[in-house]
């Protein structure tokens, strides 16, 4: 009896059977979903496969050409700045021994201004071998440059082997020259090469600036920017300012001495990574403008995972890297939960990334020429209608952005829209923006532009905002265009409204659009639209745009109230001005 009942006891049942070989395939599967699902190409082997942000760009490091075309892609790395200084770590010797078996793990941390860079570390050595290099760049001359080397530790906090400042006081190249460390016999060999830029580069993107590049460039001349939030993990922990947010975030771990765990914020500028382990924190702040790759690799056989490669010069942001055999610096994350999707979200960023600062450069472009060609007030005026210039391609406002708002008929023809309302000598413009209670008006007159159809011309003026975010007024440029047709029965009248003083007032403008068609001899119908474009991504963009919306929707009812009235005025004018028949 004891025994079958021992016998029962440890023999399992079919039903134990079946559950068990169910759930046997049922993690099979799952294991092999998570780890080959959509991209089973290069998942297995050591490197991975090769993922660059433009698809069309297969062989991105293969030759010279194809690195060209990446570097085009990722805009000009030293646009900001008037000189680059390239600092070349080539080695150290005889430094301290601060572990144990007397050797050091060092990895050094360079300096520049505002700006810092961490080497790779080399493991075991007092004579490391660096051959790395790092861009920094400065508005002006001299600057000091500061080299402090680490010895890493796993646990416990970085202990100094040495430093040494450099002044750099002009341009050119010093060689490789050997600098002693203070308080330590050892030494370390910089070569150092500063370059003065041309002074026509564009000022707009600096990809390798670091965490507050992009942070140094949005806020120029703009004031603190004002965000009605509670601060993020970006905010709190990696002090990134507030129009930042977290896209996406990922339970990982960062390859060093060992897998330290934490966790990975993605936002639409910067790949960040937090970890504390045994109370060592480390804060990693990866630019998109710094990554020259993103690929598949596999940490100790088994365990996926993402490296990320930074290009050449670039060096490492806030812990030391991995070291590649071709002089780039790299990042190594595994653990994730599904590294696939991690990786497709990361690649996604970098392409968005990227895009958007194609997008801002052809923005900026535009609006400095819309800028420059309605500022030139003392061109000659010329008529509305000139039927022998040739038709222009470049658009005044942004198409897609636009949104209708009001359609309805008025009393008067597109022709006497344009002479009685918009016209040089008219006084609607002064009377409207009077009646909005705008202040220190400058009216430019109409003239033509090479680069649109019609005639153009700019406004500025103060007008009050009332918006509890916003100061109590603004600095307003209004970029107007107007184009008669050629019948003189259509008229195309559009605007670019550009606030200075509001917060996130350089990242959006707003367009409008007013078709103005005869429809008999004193009426015309009037087609409005509005919209918001936005130059730079923010975080209050949905804001932003109802405010701007419903806000333009009020003006336009005060702006046609003071049209009739300027009308009708200039109707009676007309009236009483008549010569009265004689009998």
């Amino acid at each position: 009896m004891i025994t079958e009942t021992s016998i029962d006891f440890l023999v399992p049942s079919w039903w134990e059977v079946e559950v068990s070989i169910a759930a046997s395939c049922f993690v099979i599967a799952a294991y092999w979903f998570f780890t080959y699902d959509g991209d089973s190409g290069g998942g297995g082997g050591g490197s991975g496969d090769r993922s660059v942000f433009d698809s069309s760009a297969s062989g991105v490091g293969d030759g010279v050409d194809e690195r060209e075309k990446m570097d085009q892609l990722k805009g000009d790395p030293h646009g900001g700045s008037a000189y680059i200084i390239k600092v070349e770590l080539l080695a150290a010797k005889n430094l301290i021994g601060a572990n144990l078996n007397g050797m050091s793990d060092p990895y050094a941390i360079i300096t520049c201004g505002s700006e810092k860079r961490f080497s790779s570390m080399v493991p075991g050595s007092r004579n490391p071998m660096w051959g790395e290099e790092f861009d920094f760049s400065v508005d002006e001359l001299p600057v000091k440059i500061n080299v402090s080397i680490y010895d890493w530790d796993i646990i416990w906090k970085s202990a100094v082997l040495g430093s040494v400042t450099i002044p750099v006081e002009r341009e050119g190249q010093t060689g490789a020259l050997w600098y002693p460390l203070s308080s330590s016999p050892g030494q370390v060999c910089l070569q150092i090469r500063t370059t003065n830029l041309a002074t026509n580069n564009s000022r707009g993107l600096k990809g390798y600036a670091g965490a507050n590049a992009r942070r140094r460039i949005s806020t120029h001349k703009q004031g603190p920017i004002v965000v009605h939030q509670k601060p993020g993990p970006l905010q709190m922990i990696f002090n990134l300012l507030p129009d930042e947010i977290v896209e996406h975030s990922y339970s990982c771990a960062m390859e060093r001495s060992f897998l330290y765990h934490g966790r990975m914020y993605v936002s639409a500028w910067h790949i960040c990574f937090h970890s504390n382990v045994f109370s060592k924190q480390m804060k990693v702040i990866i630019p998109f403008g710094d990554i020259d790759e993103i690929r598949r690799s596999q940490h100790a056989v088994i365990n996926p995972a993402v490296t990320i490669v930074l290009r050449l010069g670039a060096g490492g942001h806030g812990a030391p890297p991995l070291r590649s055999q071709d002089g780039r610096v790299r990042y190594m994350f595994a653990s994730f939960w599904n590294r696939n999707h991690a990786i497709r979200t990361i690649q996604r960023a970098a392409k968005n990334y990227h895009s958007m600062i194609e997008a801002e450069k052809k923005d900026q472009q535009h609006s400095e020429l819309r800028a420059s060609s309605s500022s030139l007030i003392h061109k000659k005026p010329v008529k509305v209608l000139e039927e022998n210039v040739p038709k222009k391609q470049e658009p005044f406002v942004q198409e897609d952005v636009l949104t209708g708002i009001y359609n309805d008929v008025f009393s008067s023809t597109a022709e006497q829209f344009f002479d009685l309302l918009l016209s040089d000598g008219s006084n609607f413009t002064n009377d409207y923006r009077t009646s909005r209670k705008d202040t220190n008006l400058n009216i430019g007159q109409w003239h033509s532009a090479d680069e649109y159809d019609g005639q153009v011309r700019e406004i500025t003026f103060r007008c009050l905002c009332n918006s509890p975010m916003c100061p109590p007024d603004t600095a307003m440029t209004e970029w107007q265009h107007s184009l008669l047709s050629a019948d003189k029965k259509t008229l195309v009248f559009e605007t670019v409204q550009q606030a200075h003083d509001v917060p996130f007032g350089s990242y959006f403008e707003v367009h409008c659009r007013w078709v103005v068609v005869t429809t008999s001899e004193s009426s015309c119908t009037i087609d409005v639209k509005v919209g918001v474009h936005f130059k730079k991504w923010c975080v209050m963009q949905s804001k932003i745009k109802s405010g701007a919306i419903s806000e333009y929707k009020k003006e336009v009812e005060l702006m046609l109230d003071v049209a009739r009235s300027c009308i009708n005025s200039n109707t009676v004018n007309d009236a009483t001005t008549q010569p009265v028949p004689s009998t």
